[in-house]
């Protein structure tokens, strides 16, 4: 009997990073793209004859924090080609871009894999480029498909990427997302970019071939148009899928671009990939050199990692992973956490009422933490009140809400509410128990028959309670009362 076939996927990531600066990579234009089309514009950018680059300090600068966020080495000596090939988007015929001598050497990145084990994902090296034009299409729904006409905006010429290599060292459509996002907010963290998926900033590309247990291997397929983490994930099973099925059958796997379209779930093919080199070097622009001294100004700016703070909030307060890592998805949101634990909250504690209370009412008011009116430690001060068992959980959230509604401060919220800090308890909770079991008789016989075996008629009177008290007795303190008085 025939062995059974096995195929591992051979994945290698291609990242575009629009990097933060004012001024494009080789002119002074704004990097602003949603100016009125073609205003943002000069004879640099346009490549008019005659005009000549000059590089952006700015640009190399955001390019050796992108590549210390990606644990790269940064190169001494870096060198710009120009990579000639013909599009209406490139209105000089070719694209400044580093090629063989980039500006970082190898890095990586820790990943998960499908086991839950820990692997990295080498980052083969990081270059700067110049980003190219944007075309708009005439049809109803923006696609090139079904166009009659196309336009095309240059604001964008010219504006500074970064382009992430991977080597192929991605094995799974999940690992290429938790790759991807990963590197994503390592890239926020260190301030080059806002990298915000919605504007543009960040695309994707992924090489995909197939290894075939009796040895075969398939060509390298390049996957484009993937604007999303969720169409990088789709796109990446539906190419595993349709590679493993050819060489299930025999056939040939073809070296090509293919083009995902996410609406129809399915990639298409595009161009056969072009196997001649296309560089020079760019004869404008002199060799980029960046000495040791400037590469440690760079890493002194450098933050505590999202991926190592949350290891860290793991390991020294024991924090659930899935909330440490909700929490350093944001630079500003962590800073905020780690300010309500240095006002003395709980960390695990703090951690839950961030998750929960402070991200419900930044979602609801679509308010992003810098615009939060609660400063930490005032929601320290709430949930160090809770914890001592001042006012319980539910007037927390209560309280909370109020201070948010009205931008005030914790005792005014406590007053204004007519909360009792302590809680009922004592004569005054025995008092408001034996009224309710006087005004609940068959409840009480009931209890009294041993009928009630499953205890609901108690939890019944327990509920009874906790309303007459407005939640402001101990749920612990009212039980044990309860089973008392009813004895």
């Amino acid at each position: 009997m025939a062995e059974k076939l096995t195929f591992t996927p051979v994945i290698g990531i291609e990242i575009h990073i629009r990097l933060k600066t004012d001024s494009k990579i080789f002119c002074s234009c704004s990097t602003n793209t949603d100016a009125p089309a073609n205003t943002n514009v000069c004879p640099v950018c346009l490549g008019l004859p005659g005009s000549l680059p000059r590089l952006n300090n700015q640009v190399v600068e955001q390019g050796i924090l992108t590549g210390l966020a990606l644990n790269c080495g940064i190169s001494p000596k870096s060198l710009f080609f120009r990579k000639s090939y013909f599009y209406p988007d490139l209105p000089k015929g070719h694209q400044v871009t580093q090629c063989d001598f980039p500006i970082t050497t190898e890095g990586y990145i820790e990943v998960h894999d499908d086991n839950g084990n820990l692997k990295k994902i080498r980052v083969n090296h990081l270059h700067l480029e110049e980003d190219v034009g944007s075309l708009h299409h005439s049809a109803s729904d923006g696609r090139l498909e079904g166009a009659d006409t196309s336009y095309v905006d240059y604001n964008r010429c010219g504006t500074p990427l970064a382009e992430i290599v991977s080597e192929p060292d991605v094995a799974s459509a999940r690992e290429a997302v938790e790759y991807v996002t990963t590197l994503r907010r390592r890239v926020i963290y260190s301030g080059a970019s806002d990298v915000e998926l919605e504007k543009g900033m960040m695309r994707f590309d992924a090489n995909v071939s197939m290894k075939c247990s009796d040895g075969r291997w398939g060509r390298k397929v390049e996957v484009k148009n993937m604007n999303s983490f969720k169409a990088l994930e789709r796109a990446i099973e539906f190419e595993i899928k349709r590679q493993k099925k050819l060489m299930l059958n025999g056939e040939e796997v073809l070296q090509e671009t293919r083009h995902w379209n996410d609406a129809k779930g399915v990639t298409s093919p595009s161009r056969v990939k072009e196997f001649y080199r296309k560089f020079i070097v760019e004869p404008d622009l002199p060799p980029l050199y960046i000495t040791q001294e400037w590469v440690d100004r760079m890493k002194a700016k450098m933050p505590e990692m999202p991926d190592v703070k949350a290891n860290r909030y793991v390991s020294e307060w024991e924090i659930p992973r899935e909330v440490a890592d909700v929490i350093t998805d944001d630079k500003n949101l962590a800073a905020y956490f780690e300010a309500c634990v240095a006002a003395g909250a709980n960390p695990v504690r703090a951690s839950h009422w961030i998750r929960t209370e402070v991200l419900r009412v930044m979602n609801e008011n679509q308010l992003k933490i810098k615009d939060f009116n609660m400063k930490p430690e005032v929601l320290a001060a709430l949930v160090s009140r809770v914890d001592d068992g001042k006012i319980s959980t539910t007037q927390g959230k209560e309280v909370f809400d109020y201070m948010f509604a009205n931008a005030c401060g914790i005792d005014e919220a406590i007053a204004k509410l007519g909360i009792t800090e302590g809680g009922v308890a004592g004569n005054a909770l025995n008092d408001i128990i034996a009224a309710v079991i006087k005004a609940n008789p068959d409840v009480l016989e009931e209890i009294k028959s041993g009928k009630d075996k499953k205890g609901k008629k108690l939890k019944f009177l327990q509920g009874l309670v906790m309303k007459e008290t407005k939640g402001q007795a101990k749920p612990q303190e009212v039980a044990e009362a309860i089973a008392e008085a009813v004895k």
